[in-house]
Order: C-alpha cells, then sequence, then structure tokens
C-alpha cells in the first residue's frame, strides 16, 4: 500500500503531462478559482484503464490554475534547511487591515512523499513576543523531518482568535498551496497550538478534518458545541492541560473533551485515535514537547468508509464538503443551524443518515458566562441535498451500489466513472488524494 502511494504521488506532481483537449478544463478551473463557475459539465466516461492517467492530468491542471490565480505560492524546500518569511493580506471585508505575517521553515531532507506539515498558533500575549517565542518552540520539537507554517496573529483586541473568518480564509489558502506545491504529504498535515492557539486549534481540528492526519492543543480546552468531536473520526487528536489550568475552565473542560472522545473511541473501535489528558501538578504552563512527536506517527486515510461530519459554522463560515461528502443544499433551518451527516460504507451499501442538530445548555458559567456542558439533540433531516463522491477506494465501481439515506432506499444501480465527477471533486477539495471518477446525487 506504501508503494501504491508513493507511486500514485510522485506520477501526480509529474510534469509535461496534457489534458487531451484540455482547454474547457482549464477554463473552469480558473473561473472556479474567480468564483465564476460551480460546476463543470461533460459527458465524457473514463475508462477503468485511463483514470490514473487522467487523475494526473486534472491535477496538474487545477496546480497550473492555482499558481496562476494566486499573487504568492508557499517558497520551495528544496534543501535540508530554508527558512521563508512572508505576508498574506487578508481581505479587509472580513477583518480590516488585516495583514497575516509568517514564516516557513523545515527540518531535515524531505522525503518521497513529501514533508509532514505543522501550522503552529502561538498563545494570545503581545503578538511580537508570541510570533517570537512560536519561532523558537517549533525549531526545538523532536518531529523532524518535518515543515512548519508559523503565522503571526494579524490584529489584537477583538480580532485575537484564529477561527475568526479572515483566519478560515487564510486556512483554506495555506491548504491550497501546500497541496499543489509537491513538498508535503497531503496525508501528513496537523493544526498544533497553545493557549488561545490551543483553543484555535481544537476548532480548527474539527472543522478541517478530513484535511489533517492530526491536531494537537496545548494548555487549552474547548466547549465541545465549538469543536464537535464526532468529526475527528479517523483523525488524530491530542489535548493536554494542567490539571491546576483553571483558566477559563481549561482543565474542567479538557476533562469534558476526554470523556467525549472516550465514548466515541469505545463505539467507534479505532476510529477516534486521541490522547487527551490532564498533567498531574501543573498549571498554564506544561511541557509542550512531547506533541508533535506523538502525532507525526500518525496519517490520514483519505477514503475512510465510516465518516462523522457535524456541519457547524465558523464565524459565519460553513464548509462546502466532508470527506466524499459535498453539500448542495442545507437541511439547516437556520443560517446558523447544523446538520450532521453520519455515512457508512459496508461493501457496496452507502448508509447514510442526515440529522439536524439542537444544542441545549445544561452547564453555564457564572462569572464569564460560558456555556459548559451540553445536551445534543438529533432529528432527521426533512429536506436537503448532498453529492456522493465516490472511487474503486470505496466502493466496488463495477457492481451495483445502493444508497440507503435515513432508512430509506434512494438510490441502487451501475455508476460509471466520468470526467465531470474528477473535475468537480478536485475543485470542490483541491486536493490530490480527492479527485473522485464518480458520483451520486441524493435528494430528500
Amino acid at each position: 500500500m506504501k508503494i501504491k502511494t508513493l507511486l500514485l504521488i510522485a506520477v501526480l506532481f509529474a510534469v509535461n503531462v496534457c489534458l487531451a483537449a484540455n482547454g474547457d478544463v482549464d477554463d473552469f478551473f480558473s473561473s472556479f478559482l474567480k468564483n465564476k463557475a460551480t460546476t463543470f459539465v461533460s459527458n465524457k466516461k473514463i475508462s477503468k484503464k485511463d483514470v490514473q492517467r487522467t487523475r494526473v492530468e486534472i491535477w496538474n491542471s487545477w496546480r497550473k490554475a492555482v499558481k496562476k490565480h494566486e499573487a504568492f505560492t508557499l517558497a520551495a524546500l528544496d534543501k535540508d534547511t530554508v527558512v521563508s518569511a512572508g505576508k498574506w493580506k487578508l481581505p479587509p471585508e472580513l477583518e480590516n487591515n488585516a495583514v497575516m505575517n509568517f514564516t516557513l521553515f523545515n527540518k531535515g531532507s524531505k522525503p518521497l512523499t513529501g514533508y509532514p506539515l505543522f501550522v503552529y498558533l502561538h498563545g494570545s500575549g503581545p503578538k511580537d513576543k508570541e510570533y517570537a517565542i512560536g519561532l523558537e518552540l517549533t525549531k526545538s520539537f523532536a518531529d523532524g523531518p518535518s515543515a512548519y507554517f508559523v503565522p503571526q496573529i494579524p490584529n489584537e483586541g477583538g480580532y485575537y482568535r484564529w477561527w475568526q473568518r479572515a483566519k478560515v480564509y487564510a486556512w483554506e489558502k495555506l491548504l491550497r498551496l501546500a497541496l499543489v506545491s509537491g513538498d508535503y504529504d497531503p496525508d501528513k498535515i496537523y493544526f498544533i497550538g497553545i493557549s488561545e492557539g490551543a483553543y484555535g486549534t481544537q476548532r480548527l481540528c474539527s472543522f478541517f478534518a478530513d484535511y489533517l492526519a492530526g491536531g494537537g492543543a496545548m494548555a487549552g480546552g474547548e466547549p465541545l458545541k465549538n469543536a464537535p468531536a464526532e468529526n475527528c473520526a479517523n483523525t488524530a487528536f491530542s489535548l493536554i492541560t494542567g490539571d491546576h489550568d483553571a483558566g477559563f475552565y481549561r482543565n474542567t473542560l479538557t476533562q469534558y473533551t476526554a470523556e467525549a472522545f472516550d465514548a466515541l473511541a469505545k463505539r467507534h473501535d479505532s476510529l477516534y485515535i486521541h490522547r487527551v489528558e490532564l498533567i498531574e501538578g501543573r498549571g498554564h504552563s506544561i511541557d509542550y514537547s512531547t506533541t508533535t512527536p506523538w502525532l507525526v506517527n500518525f496519517t490520514r486515510n483519505p477514503y475512510p468508509k465510516y465518516v462523522s461530519w457535524e456541519d457547524f459554522e465558523l464565524d459565519g463560515c460553513y464548509r462546502k464538503g466532508f470527506h466524499n461528502l459535498f453539500v448542495n443544499k442545507r437541511s439547516n433551518a437556520t443560517d446558523n443551524g447544523r446538520t450532521y451527516y453520519e455515512e457508512r460504507i459496508e461493501n457496496d451499501t452507502i448508509l447514510l443518515n442526515v440529522d439536524t442538530v439542537a444544542y441545549n445548555t445544561v452547564q453555564k458559567d457564572s462569572v464569564w458566562g460560558i456555556d459548559m456542558k451540553f445536551e445534543r439533540k438529533l432529528s432527521p433531516a426533512s429536506h436537503g441535498s448532498v453529492t456522493l463522491f465516490l472511487n474503486r477506494d470505496l466502493v466496488n465501481l463495477s457492481r451495483t451500489i445502493t444508497v440507503v439515506l435515513n432508512g430509506e432506499t434512494k438510490f441502487r444501480g451501475k455508476v460509471e466513472e466520468n470526467l465531470a465527477s474528477m473535475v468537480n471533486s478536485c475543485a470542490a477539495f483541491g486536493d490530490p488524494r480527492r479527485i473522485y471518477t464518480a458520483q451520486i446525487d441524493v435528494t430528500w
């Protein structure tokens, strides 16, 4: 399997590959990145023997479009040690006067599959000081060979949150650029952070779990409504907090997180890999050096046959899809509502449950007004529409595929591999591992 993965990645990043009659694909990707197109339309079928060649060609077309679209790309990591500084001006409509400074560096020689990439989020002290501390800390972690993207929060005060919409824009940009660069292993990307960075890490790990191999929060603890643990099936998660770290109830919230992950792991054997611990006798200062050596051992499974996704918003931002699911019409009753998707693939049958989500606060802090603990209620969704993107790693496309939604059979038949599914899934996820060859659209 490892040899197969290495060969795939090597081919995907090969140059001098041209998609036959690729003008339409190139034009679509260019328009898509400018928000001028949403769907690629084609009747072209793809034979099994042509899938790999077509996947390579589509990916190279996407890479070309991204590099042409972006004013800034990540510096190439072609030496044992490269340190590159840069800055991104974030859209003023998302956050005024927001410039994100960052440093990119690597440790050791690049593995054949690319560097593991860590995104480090600093704490909430004076941003210049926290940025400098973060650079020193990350260089000291024993996780090489690896690469680090270390950003500085653009603004202090009310904008000192790593999960706000301007920063979500930055993470989407970073993932897109990292995946097209060829320098990073697409299955070994991690968010990590300390204190305020830990809050951001926990939220972002839940939000972007399908892109990540894992995430590590240190000296933090979020209310679970802000970072649903359910989303971390197939994503290794670490949270370590001092047992005396009572500021903003970090120790209590870490304990609640541990209980949630323990319960999920008990129900879903081996899917919820986690290390959520209270460090005995410690306050807000703990040993940060253990997180990345633990995380780097884990690799993303890009084709899980169990997907758990609470589609929640971060500062008004929703994901368009998750793993192989793409949302065409949300079931949410309100603009800030949530839908929960649970997908199981058993042989050639896809069992999909879709529910709306309601939270009832059962414990509220009287000092800060923090909602601490919740009851979570699921109700079958009355309407909605999703695309299930598929490939031969998920189902046997030579056989009849069945889709059962909330107990009702919605589809039963053969599914053909086709160019439109490959192009649209590439645009949807910008991920070399998620160029799916077929799809089933389900509406209810």
